[in-house]
């Protein structure tokens, strides 16, 4: 693996760590303590994910979610033969992060494992529209010149701070399979975790094409 390669895998991963630990920790603590409620798990969620982008977006291009990397792969926008050392930083950041939890924490909250509280086909749709809209707002931030720095990293947190405070009490508000499998995984929470390996990536993608259909037109890499 080339040098910078390494070191955008090592953002991917750095990234991811915070986003689990951060966000599922919120869960957890909230489950101990009751002082997050779900309105400040959702912040949490968004927070850390903006403080994240402004630290590594200039590295790797702060995906911290498979369903993105895979996305941004399919819009033309990221080569699809660094897709697999993306994803590979992301899970197993994922894990790692849970795993952490576990350990400073305990097996609160299912170490803030998404299960769907509404039926089956319920949350799969709404997990698709999630992460449809959040990423229409990642890639309109990331590959426009004219809406890039800060307020790039602002409108992405915002916008899954968002997306969980009104669809988390119903699906979770995942829209990042590597968030939802890494706790799953150590907490042995397996029942339905396949909506959330399968919605986002069908969402991101459905986001993406969306937004390149409104855009102005561009030359895009064939990388």
């Amino acid at each position: 693996m080339e040098r910078s390669l390494l070191r955008r895998a090592g953002a991917e991963f750095i990234g991811t760590f915070a986003l689990v630990t951060a966000g599922c920790g919120a869960i957890m603590v909230n489950a101990q303590t009751g002082a997050l409620t779900h309105v400040g798990i959702a912040l949490t969620f968004g927070l850390i994910i903006t403080v994240m982008i402004a630290a590594t977006g200039h590295i790797s291009g702060a995906h911290f979610n498979p369903a993105v990397t895979i996305a941004f792969a399919v819009t033309r926008h990221f080569p699809w033969r660094e897709v697999v050392y993306y994803v590979v930083a992301q899970l197993l950041a994922a894990v790692l992060g849970a795993l952490t939890l576990r350990l400073l924490i305990g097996d609160l909250a299912a170490l803030g494992t998404t299960i769907p509280s509404g039926s089956i086909g319920q949350s799969f749709g709404l997990e698709i529209l999630l992460s449809a809209v959040l990423m229409f707002v990642i890639i309109s931030v990331a590959t426009d010149t004219k809406a890039v720095g800060t307020p790039a990293a602002l409108a992405i947190g915002f916008t899954v701070a968002l997306d969980a405070l009104w669809g988390g009490p119903i699906s979770g508000a995942s829209m990042n399979p590597a968030r939802s499998l890494g706790p799953a995984l150590i907490a042995g929470v397996l029942d339905n975790q396949w909506i959330y390996l399968v919605a986002p990536v069908i969402g991101t993608v459905l986001g993406g094409f969306a937004y390149q259909l409104i855009r102005e037109p561009m030359q895009y890499s064939t990388a």
